[in-house]
């Protein structure tokens, strides 16, 4: 196994979806876990994350130095290896030039971590400080125009460290990179797949539940789903799950889930109807954060209570992954940033009376349906595009009113109509609309309008960290628009969404 250290980067958990994708198993931990802990892992490489601080700053992350001493690999990744250089002795300071985005890297040393890599090929580079003098032992490895020490390594030691980041996308050979320090330098085995994650999920769920009961919050998504169909070959018949109608789904979903879910899972599903105090609840709310935890909080009133009835319910199971962890709150006890809390995690209650397991929250998308196959899950459940725990209510930009829900729900229907239609469906990561807090003035009939404003969003992602928006058809933009404005009452603008993440979420709220 590989363990990874989260020193904060929003892309730490890349860097195990690549481990991951070698069939590797990795673990996350945080800086502050002991030496002793790392012993009893017995990991085969170490790989110490990126960060948004800066080494010399008061507080900034720090694991025991010891670990270089163990005689395990290490990679140190961006802040990972001006920790490692400055916990050895070397010295970091504020760059002259900053770095951010593509640099050219020119390697002098085409062995180890660079093995079968061009001597000049293009890395993602994303720091303000450098370092000036390597600890004793390195040796320099790669350069760009900027960055002197691109890359370095202590070949006694097994340690080395690159300044960019081989994890993401943008660095063409990073892939290359991570393969040769998992095999050439760790010389790991290749034995972990999404069918022993199940097997080892399912036992875990057996040892942490034993013969209590659980309940589920089932959406109909695939992560609800997945979860679902995971806990129910874990424990059967003690599971329940709860669908809540909470007026913020889209048109006819509950009457739709009570044919698919009951049709597919065959396991205990009961539906409340909880509109009312929901809506009650979001009257006259436009932050996006509150509107998230009022409605997590309100999620939990209506679970607590109908778990209530349920003998013996302690658990209560959820489809967390990991892009809602990482934008919610510091997934393994690192300097994560948050950015917005996700219902199910920075949402819920501080004294909710239910144990959570969340058995795919260290789980991409992409993973979760690889999940559901090896499960047995039915392709249109596996391939449905994600919907937010909170539904309409952050498509609804502003106030949330029965009347503003209702067009959104018109528009939302006749766009996905149309995605299907056009089979765009499946190459979408995700397709939706959104209404605006906004009005505009139209014309209609020759009369003059005063109505809303939606906003379309289509976008093409692998896993949810990083999405692009997609380029649709004018043609098919103009169809879709001609559309919502003739059929839904209430609009008479429609605009096209053009932002990628990042600097956007994919949600707009």
């Amino acid at each position: 196994m590989i363990l990874i250290i989260d020193f904060g980067s929003q892309y730490n958990q890349l860097i195990a979806r690549r481990v991951r994708e070698y069939h590797v198993y990795c673990q996350i931990e945080a800086p502050s876990i002991s030496l002793e802990a790392v012993r009893d892992l017995n990991p085969e490489g170490i790989i110490l994350s990126g960060g948004p601080s800066s080494i010399y700053e008061k507080n900034s992350p720090k694991i025991d130095a010891a670990i270089f001493d163990l005689n395990i690999p290490v990679l140190g990744i961006c802040y990972g290896m001006q920790f490692m250089v400055y916990a050895l002795g070397g010295i970091v300071k504020k760059a002259k030039k900053r770095e951010y985005g593509f640099a050219e890297l020119q390697i002098t040393k085409p062995q180890g971590l660079f093995k079968n890599v061009r001597p000049r090929t293009n890395c993602w580079m994303s720091h303000g400080d450098s370092i000036q003098r390597l600890p004793k032992g390195f040796k320099i490895t790669a350069s760009t125009v900027n960055t002197r020490v691109a890359a370095a390594v202590h070949r006694r030691k097994n340690l080395c460290g690159v300044q960019f980041h081989p994890e993401v996308e943008h660095t063409p050979q990073g892939k290359t990179m991570i393969r040769n320090f998992l095999f050439d330098l760790c010389h790991c085995k290749r034995s972990w797949t999404m069918k022993s994650f199940a097997k080892d999920s399912i036992l875990q769920i057996k040892n942490q539940v034993g013969n209590k009961r659980v309940v589920l919050g089932l959406s109909g998504g695939v992560d609800s789903s997945v979860t679902a169909l995971l806990l129910h070959k874990a424990i059967g018949k003690n599971l329940t799950c709860i669908c809540v109608d909470n007026g913020l789904l889209r048109k006819n979903e509950i009457e739709n889930l009570k044919i698919t879910l009951k049709q597919h899972l065959k396991i205990n599903i009961r539906f409340v109807n909880a509109r009312q105090k929901f809506l009650n609840g979001l009257t006259k709310v436009t932050d996006p954060e509150k509107k998230r935890k009022i409605i997590g909080r309100i999620f939990m009133d209506v679970f607590e209570a109908e778990a209530r009835k349920i003998k013996d319910a302690e658990f209560l199971a959820q489809g967390t992954l990991y892009p809602d962890v990482i934008e919610s709150i510091s997934a393994f006890g690192g300097p994560t940033s948050v950015i917005k809390s996700h219902h199910n995690v920075g949402g819920l209650p501080k004294k909710m009376k239910l144990k959570l397991i969340e058995p795919l929250k260290h789980l991409f998308k992409d993973e979760v349906r690889q999940l559901g196959k090896e499960l047995g899950l039915p392709e249109e459940l596996i391939w449905r595009q994600p919907f937010p725990g909170p539904g309409l209510a952050i498509r609804v930009i502003g106030e949330i009113t029965r009347q503003r829900l209702a067009i959104i729900r018109e528009v939302d229907d006749l766009l996905l109509e149309e995605i299907k239609n056009d089979r765009y469906y499946n190459k979408l990561w995700q397709s939706f609309a959104v209404l605006l807090p906004i009005k505009s003035v139209g014309v209609m009939g020759d009369k003059r309008t005063y109505e809303n404003i939606v906003a379309i969003r289509a976008v093409t992602s692998k896993d949810a960290m990083t999405a692009d928006w997609a380029r649709l058809p004018h043609k098919f933009l103009a169809k879709v628009s001609n559309r919502i404005i003739n059929e839904v009452r209430g609009v008479n603008r429609v605009v096209y969404d053009i932002s990628s993440k990042p600097p956007g979420t994919i949600e707009w709220e």
